[in-house]
């Protein structure tokens, strides 16, 4: 039983929310900061303040990972156990922590002090090994630094004072207290060049809601995200669609592992991204926006918040924007850890307070989508390319990259090269170009578009990123000669099968299997007939699944079958087929 006190204070936390059921999240966050668990007792005070049911509270803190209902530590330390962290020295990282403590991954010191745990990416593919205390970034962890970190948690430090701020970190961004560097390596004309706030909204407005929507459409701007749905044409149906209300959600969930680039964005340019967000509410007739917001990006929130309220005002958000009738404000949402919520069904369910489930479609979010209102939902890379378009014009978009995918894309190039980081490059460029531009020697292999993407060899190299070949939503990981491929794809695989929301059988069971046959593989133990068994698994995964995930969790293993089959090849076994002499009546027999 929790105490009265604990009582009274959950119930301010669920004022200080206005009861709203949709600010579920927001509630199990503060209630985890505060006390480091959620437990039953807890959960059900919640849903009689919030008037849900309690299978509700539970069902949906139990589907993300930064809940917990077991003491996570007064210190929560996860470490990000992403491929390119393999990469950059985890298993040293890992080590020092469970020296220094005393304690194994998933355990707590003996006083509750410190927990350690593991997480997916945390979007700081280019200066790994990361890691998140209480929701604080630190990257590029070595061991000597491991040891600061604990001495500084045992000794009861706050965490703030543990981050050491870059330089230029301080001067560009006095709201953002963060080790976090931004790389930028290639700037390009949409992004990283000038830019003065409101000149692109004022247009639009001189122009039309109408006529923003056919420059967009005329631009041959597509989606940012991975799935390049035409932008103009996502607009126009959502204005279309009749309703008293509509919704504008900027997903800024990238959790794919080796992205990065929206963090970058979000920090760099964030007024850009909100006024590309107010540019389409204005186009759908739009009242409100929401950024949704990567619990591991938390660290960004305070600095968001404030060029929020500074564009409000100068009169760029909030109420008469720009001296005009048109009214338009945005607001902040978290997630607590779930790659699913990239998905954008996923992320609006969440965004109401539930499990981060994908919904059955048709209806698209354009028709019924947050609070079951018409509702635009694109990246922030795809809505500052939008306000670029309408500060240059569609004409001078499309003669950016090719005929066919006009504009730039930005990369988060990460993994093996000399220079990691972003890199704006207008769509056509080569495989081997992008190469040379990060310093990559020696390469064996490139993962475009991360896990959910394609594993390529040298013979494909002079690929092209575009729609029509090589399309990825950004992440571009280099894989050296030096490289155990199959650990990679380990990796990728594990990381699907934990990511899985467990809705449909095919991605629920179908990823389990997966991962135990290549691991049978790597043990020495496969045979030929597994590989056909893996396409043909990962086929029916692809083909059944009921949403993205599913449909591309098993592309690590087909396309590294696909362009690396020697190395499956080479380590199989040739001489025995073990699927083959297995008999099963004989094995019941005695039954």
């Amino acid at each position: 039983m929790i105490s009265p006190e604990m009582r009274l204070q959950i119930a301010e936390i669920v004022t200080q929310y206005h009861f709203e059921q949709t600010e579920l999240l927001a509630v199990l966050s503060a209630v985890q900061k505060k006390w480091r668990f959620i437990s039953a007792d807890m959960i059900a005070v919640i849903a009689e303040e919030m008037d849900l049911p309690v299978v509700h509270v539970e069902g949906t803190a139990s589907f993300y990972h930064f809940f917990s209902t077991q003491h996570a530590g007064k210190y929560t330390v996860y470490i990000n156990q992403s491929a390119t962290a393999e990469m950059a020295g985890l298993k040293e990282i890992i080590y020092a922590f469970e020296s220094e403590l005393g304690i194994t991954i998933g355990d707590n010191s003996s006083d509750n002090q410190i927990g350690l745990r593991t997480t997916s990416c945390i979007g700081m593919a280019d200066q790994e090994p990361a890691i998140l205390i209480n929701g604080t970034v630190f990257t590029s962890i070595t061991p000597s630094r491991v040891s600061e970190l604990v001495a500084g948690m045992k000794s009861n430090s706050l965490v703030r004072d543990l981050v050491r701020i870059p330089l230029e970190a301080q001067k560009c961004y006095p709201t953002l207290h963060t080790e976090v560097r931004n790389n930028i390596r290639l700037k390009g004309p949409v992004f990283f060049c000038d830019y003065i706030p409101g000149i692109a909204l004022k247009k639009a407005m001189e122009l039309g809601s109408l006529d923003v929507i056919e420059w967009i459409k005329k631009s041959g701007l597509r989606g940012r995200g991975g799935a390049g749905f035409p932008t103009g044409q996502k607009w126009a149906s959502c204005l279309a669609s009749e309703s008293d209300q509509r919704f504008v959600i900027c997903n800024g969930d990238e959790g794919e592992p080796g992205t990065f680039k929206d963090r970058v964005l979000l920090t760099e340019l964030p007024e850009m991204i909100f006024e590309g967000m107010t540019l389409a509410g204005y186009s759908v007739e739009a009242k409100e926006g929401i950024l949704y917001l990567r619990a591991e990006y938390s660290y960004l929130r305070e600095h968001l918040e404030v060029l929020l309220e500074s564009m409000r005002s100068r009169h760029l958000l909030g109420r008469r924007i720009l001296g005009t009738r048109f009214s338009f404000d945005i607001r902040i949402k978290e997630g607590a850890g779930a790659y699913i919520c990239g998905e954008e069904s996923a992320l609006i369910e969440s965004a109401e307070g539930k499990r981060g489930q994908p919904r059955n479609r048709p209806p698209f979010p354009v028709t019924s989508g947050y609070l079951r209102r018409p509702t635009v939902v694109n990246n922030p890379e795809t809505l500052g390319c939008a306000l670029r378009i309408i500060l240059n014009g569609p004409e001078w978009f499309r003669s950016l990259g090719t005929p066919a995918s006009a504009g730039v894309k930005l990369l988060s190039i990460a993994g093996d090269c000399r220079m990691p980081g972003i890199y704006e490059i207008e769509w056509g460029k080569t495989i081997r170009e992008i190469l040379d531009l990060c310093g990559a020697d020696r390469t064996l292999a490139v993962q475009i578009g991360g896990p959910s993407g394609t594993c390529i060899s040298e013979k494909e190299f002079d690929r092209r990123i575009c729609y029509s070949d090589l399309s990825t939503g950004g992440a571009f990981t280099v894989f050296s000669r030096d490289r155990d491929l199959l650990s990679i794809v380990h990796n990728y695989m594990k990381f699907f099968r934990d990511e899985s929301c467990g809705f449909c059988v095919p991605c629920r069971a179908g990823n389990v299997l997966l991962v135990k046959a290549l691991e049978k593989i790597m043990s020495g133990n496969g045979t030929l007939t597994d590989l056909d068994k893996i396409q043909e698994l990962g086929i029916m995964v692809k083909k059944t699944s009921r949403c993205g995930l599913g449909q591309t969790s098993p592309h690590p293993l087909l396309s590294t079958l696909n362009s690396f089959s020697e190395i499956y090849r080479d380590i199989v076994r040739k001489d025995v087929d073990y699927l083959s002499q297995f008999n099963l009546e004989s094995a019941v027999e005695d039954s």
